[in-house]
């Protein structure tokens, strides 16, 4: 787990209840490739210990992917310098990653 550099909130609305929670600097998160898709984790400790755990299939996450681009798309003052930095940058890593020849399958399993 890596602390949360940042902040996020998570809503769900259910028919009879909703649940909200923040997760702050004091919380932290995992973000892991799985062989269907993503799986990330947004975890609080201390005295309200609260989790949130989300698994997003391969072809979900490309288009969310996809819909945050196509609403980035000529407004470039969204995002600020620093944020647009880091964000494009993660970006780089993930197109190398999947641009890498795929490893062979393990011929013992």
């Amino acid at each position: 787990m890596r602390p949360v550099t940042d902040h996020a909130e998570v809503s769900i609305d259910f028919p009879e209840k909703a649940y909200m929670g923040t997760f702050g600097r004091t919380a932290t998160f995992a973000a892991t490739a799985a062989p269907g898709g993503v799986d990330l984790k947004l975890a609080h400790g201390g005295t309200l210990k609260r989790s949130v755990d989300v698994h997003l299939h391969w072809y979900l996450f490309a288009d969310i992917l996809d819909e945050i681009a196509a609403s980035l798309e000529g407004r470039t003052g969204l995002v600020d310098e620093a944020h647009r930095s880091a964000l494009a940058d993660a970006v780089k890593r993930m197109a190398a990653a999947l641009a890498a020849p795929a490893a062979a399958p393990d011929p013992s399993r």
